[in-house]
């Protein structure tokens, strides 16, 4: 058996030895070093729980055990890790066993039938030397891929958890609608009375008669609209919770939930830092330049080493006796391709130019989203309290229209028109009330930086 000198394994070793380094990037912006508003209270990973809502919690912490799109998102990791492990793969010698065994049959007239056998067992090794640091550099973009993947789980987990909190605010204000509306359809039936009475005395025109029917039936129509909404929200709860269609049994909220004071929202280098999608950019940038280094590398000469040790026998008695190694390197140096190579490296640093600009991208977006949603929660407060002067008014004047009814002073035009105006306030109030909760719902989004996640449960078997 034929030994490996100890100074080719040395020479080996050094020439693998080129160090292959992760670039840190800059984002490619200016960008200042505070937001326009913060508030005092602190930001909770687990966002949803600032709003201390037990059937929301239950909604989300379901929705993160069963929901489908995230449990995907949890196979493209490890679509990811498997694509990383195969790359370094690459930096371990490959090792291939054969065996044979064959019987010749030989007729002789003389002497007879003669009956040969062959056994034969062999190991093959090859391995390729990473003098450039192609393998290692592609091997480091593959990790910096899983990094990215990662990322893609906590960025779709707070898009889920945003998006059921939004649906079920949606769900709470349709079930305050619903109950308002119920509360108008009472009061217009008793308008349409009032004012059947009235024609009846000669006091009111049919005109006027027909025009609060119709006041009253635009109510109920109204409300078969509200009991569709909220139907389809529940069918949409039960879709981002992992179950089928009609079968999620739940009751809608009877409040929006009190809000606390804004959030801390720091510097805008801590939101950078934290936001997952912001991460996943700059890791998928690295993974880029990385690229770059192995394309680089692509172009110079490449050492391959192989080695063997086989043994072959006429019986299994001598198999053992005979071996033979054989150690054999070989140097292939590109030397016309087209220009293929060329052309790769040049793709590779495009690449890494649009994974830069799109890094910076994801940067303003993350800082546009936090600024947006400080703009909409703090002219939102101003509306609500605008909104609610105006129903002030408008109940002011009902009463007083009730009270001129009273002694006689009925002018149904009026009366259609503040009613009108006032069941609409009341319905906008709703509506309003619930967009500021959905304003808060995004600056908590804008700012979450992501929590533990466990791969949500299935009923399918994993595949080994």
């Amino acid at each position: 058996m034929r030994v490996i000198n100890p100074s080719i394994l040395f020479i080996i070793t050094f020439l693998s030895a080129c160090s292959i380094d992760i670039k840190e990037f800059n984002p490619p912006i200016s960008v200042p070093e505070t937001f326009s508003i913060t508030g005092g209270e602190s930001l909770q990973d687990r966002w949803w729980l600032n709003f201390n809502d037990p059937a929301l919690n239950t909604l989300i912490d379901t929705a993160l055990q069963q929901n489908l799109d995230l449990t995907a998102a949890f196979e493209r990791l490890k679509q990811a890790e498997a694509e990383a492990r195969k790359a370094g793969s690459e930096l371990i010698p490959a090792i291939n066993a054969t065996t044979n065994a064959n019987r010749f049959i030989e007729d002789n007239a003389n002497t007879g039938s003669l009956t040969f056998d062959n056994f034969s067992l062999g190991l093959i090794a090859s391995y390729e030397v990473d003098l450039w640091g192609r393998i290692r550099a592609g091997t480091y973009a593959a990790e910096q891929e899983i990094k990215a993947a990662e990322q893609d789980i906590h960025t779709a987990a707070i898009a889920l958890s945003a998006e059921i909190a939004r649906i079920w605010y949606q769900l709470t204000e349709q079930k305050l609608q619903l109950d308002l509306l119920n509360e108008q359809i009472e009061v217009n039936k008793q308008y349409a009375d009032l004012v059947e009475v009235r024609f009846r005395g000669g006091q009111a025109t049919a005109a006027d008669v027909f025009q609060q029917r119709q006041l009253l039936e635009g109510v109920v129509g109204d409300r078969y609209t509200v009991l569709a909404n909220i139907e389809v929200l529940k069918n949409q709860l039960a879709v981002l919770t992992g179950q089928a269609p009609g079968t999620l049994d739940i009751v809608a909220g009877d409040h929006f939930p009190e809000l606390a004071g804004l959030p801390e929202t720091g510097l805008t280098s801590d939101l950078i830092q934290r936001r997952p999608d912001v991460k996943k950019a700059y890791y998928r940038l690295q993974a880029a330049d990385l690229r770059i280094a192995a394309a680089v590398a692509d172009r110079f000469p490449k050492l391959g080493l192989s080695a063997s040790l086989d043994t072959s026998a006429p019986d299994l008695q001598a198999f053992f006796n005979n071996w033979m190694a054989t150690l054999a390197g070989n140097l292939v140096l590109p030397l016309i391709d087209g220009g293929r190579r060329v052309a790769e490296v040049r793709r590779t640093e495009a690449a890494t130019e649009e994974a830069l600009n799109l890094y910076g991208q994801s940067v303003l977006q993350s800082l546009q989203e936090v600024e947006n949603a400080l703009a909409q929660e703090t002219r939102q407060h101003e509306r609500l309290n605008s909104l609610k002067e105006q129903l002030r008014y408008l109940n002011e004047a009902n009463d007083n229209i009730r009270i001129r009814s009273a002694y006689g002073i009925f002018d149904f035009l009026r009366v259609l028109s503040t009613l009108n105006s006032l069941q609409a306030m009341q319905r906008t109030l709703i509506r309003a009330e619930r967009e500021l909760i959905d304003y808060r719902i995004q600056l908590y989004r804008s700012l979450a930086g992501g929590w533990p996640l466990t791969k949500p449960v299935t009923n399918r078997n994993d595949i080994p």
